[in-house]
């Protein structure tokens, strides 16, 4: 056979932003053999008359650290034509770990992440690795349907070094040296990058903050410049609603490497606060100094219960539920001054300072997701459904969660619901594509479609956006910020990671509560529609929105050392 695969008629949009042409693609031992016309016989055809052949799609802001250990289809991405993804992001992570701290992390994922501690300890097992490079090893001899590039996370590492401890102080002298050698010792492994977190939302274990929270700039600045010496790797950092605009280009300055961060969302320092960090983020570019603030096409909005309350831990009240049991939570929720302080702070007209005002907005704009315990409140505004029963929608909404053992599930927006806003921030070529977060808030969100969302809302039903810049951003474009070297644009001798679609149908579904996680936890998923085709490698793992190949036998993903293919 002259290739393994054919794809026919299909209007190739190759990832660079050029206009689509109409050909063939021919495919043989993994790669792209033809291009435009592949005349000869095929094992495989697929005819992708009126659709799109493009390559695979990145995701440069995903967090199946642990997933990865019990799910090689790394689902749901797939699903929406994702053929890489980057694992390791704000910090976290699963490696470096020594055995007498893989609670602490375990815990720090339930906590910030929004995981599953039951679904983690069963899904994990025995750990079989310690350092990073053990993990990276681990991956890279597992099976996996998609390529994996693995990002070093900060707070797995202060952890590693400095034990509980990294919990609550700065480092010492020699614990950051330390740290730096194993920053090196990660990326001569292969390690595409480093991520730190700095974000106030990110509170772990026992209400702390994160590991990484607890450095100061000094330290992560020796960190980063761990990625100078070895003239590899990005830079990517949480920070937040106020980004380190100086900080950001010192640090790309000084390495010489690419920084991202997360995220650049609108609504985050009022309604026209985007306007100004992208202007600075422009400016910074434009004199010479690589920082790339990620963007998300999607809505940030989270399904959330109280056991759970992530999206309200910011609120300084908010601590001590952050560090009780189920048992201390319900208690506090019953607490008459707590729910003082809970209406004072959500009253329309409230004064109170601090982080509560972002969040004032996004309460009075909550659904009631779920509620067994009064059903016909099911898909009804919390204010609206508090008024009508006169009483206030705080106390409505612990009531509720008191009434259902705290099961009860709200559906609250966050940021990046003004779509006029977000679209000024797609159309930028400044920024990059980031923050689908998958297998990260599992039960809470879904952005991990947000690639097909892209295609269906803002380029067929907005027209914000041509397919052949929808495509660039999904390929090419963040495959170049996070240095991905051999994916994201379609050409003669690439890998094949490749995605068919059809442009007048392609979409992400609505979301659909499963419980397929281990010890029987539950997400949140999105089912694709319009994707024909998806293939890895020169494998073809989906077709018209199934699985093909088996999760249990050979996948064709790859690990990506220092952001290839070995």
């Amino acid at each position: 056979m002259d290739y393994d695969i054919r794809i026919s008629g299909g209007t190739i949009i190759d990832g660079t932003g050029e206009a689509g042409v109409e050909g063939d693609i021919g495919i043989k031992d993994g790669r792209v053999a033809a291009m435009g016309d592949a005349p000869g016989q095929a094992a495989t055809e697929i005819d992708a008359g009126g659709m799109v052949v493009a390559p695979g799609f990145v995701d440069i802001h995903t967090h199946y650290d642990a997933q990865i250990m019990w799910d090689p289809m790394l689902s749901f991405s797939p699903w929406h034509g994702v053929t890489t993804c980057v694992i390791g992001n704000c910090g976290f992570g699963v490696a470096p770990t020594r055995p007498e701290h893989q609670e602490i992390i375990m815990r720090t994922l339930e906590k910030v992440e929004a995981m599953s501690y039951e679904a983690l300890i069963e899904g994990t097992g025995e750990w079989p690795f310690e350092s990073f490079p053990e993990y990276l090893d681990f991956i890279d001899r597992g099976p996996k349907a998609i390529n994996v590039g693995v990002l070093l996370g900060h707070t797995p590492l202060r952890l590693y070094e400095m034990g509980p401890a990294s919990l609550e102080r700065l480092a010492t002298p020699d614990e950051t040296a330390s740290m730096r050698r194993m920053v090196l010792e990660a990326m001569e492994a292969g390690a595409i990058g480093f991520s730190t977190s700095q974000s106030s939302v990110h509170i772990g274990y026992k209400g702390l903050p994160v590991p990484s929270r607890k450095a100061d700039v000094a330290e992560i600045y020796e960190l980063a410049s761990a990625l100078g010496e070895a003239d590899k790797g990005v830079i990517q950092i949480t920070v937040g609603r106020t980004p380190w605009f100086k900080e950001f280009e010192q640090m790309a300055r000084d390495t010489g490497r690419n920084v991202s961060w997360t995220a650049m969302l609108t609504g985050m320092e009022g309604p026209d606060g985007h306007r100004e960090h992208l202007r600075r983020s422009i400016e910074i570019l434009e004199n010479g100094a690589a920082v790339y603030p990620q963007v998300a096409c999607r809505p940030l909005q989270t399904e959330f219960q109280f056991k759970s309350p992530f999206s309200l831990e910011r609120i300084p009240f908010f601590q001590p539920v952050s560090a009780a049991d189920t048992t201390g939570k319900t208690l506090i929720y019953q607490d008459p001054e707590f729910r003082r302080k809970f209406r004072e702070a959500m009253a329309e007209d409230s004064m109170v300072d601090g982080e509560v005002p972002p969040l004032r907005r996004s309460f009075r704009q909550i659904v009631i997701a779920d509620c067994p315990s009064r059903p016909e409140l099911e898909e009804r505004g919390l204010v609206d459904a508090a008024l009508e029963l006169g009483i206030d929608p705080t106390d409505l909404a612990l009531d509720l969660a008191l009434e259902t053992d705290l099961e009860a599930r709200f559906r609250m927006p966050l940021l990046n619901d003004d779509e006029d806003a977000v679209e000024e921030l797609l159309r930028d070529p400044h920024t990059v594509l980031g923050l689908s977060d998958a297998g990260a808030h599992a039960s809470q969100m879904y952005d991990t479609c947000f690639a097909t969302h892209l295609l269906g809302h803002w380029v067929r039903e907005r027209q914000a956006l041509s397919l052949e810049y929808a495509v660039w951003m999904l390929t090419a474009r963040p495959a170049e910020v996070f240095g991905i070297t051999d994916r994201g644009t379609l050409g003669l001798g690439l890998p094949a990671d490749v995605v068919v679609f059809d442009p007048k149908t392609v979409g992400a579904g609505p979301p659909v509560r499963t419980y397929d996680l281990p010890a029987g936890a539950d997400r949140l998923i999105s089912h694709a529609t319009g994707i024909e085709a998806v293939i890895v490698n020169g494998t073809v793992i989906r077709r018209q929105n199934k699985d093909v190949v088996d999760a249990s036998g050979s996948l064709p993903g790859k690990l990506l050392r220092f952001g290839k293919a070995a």
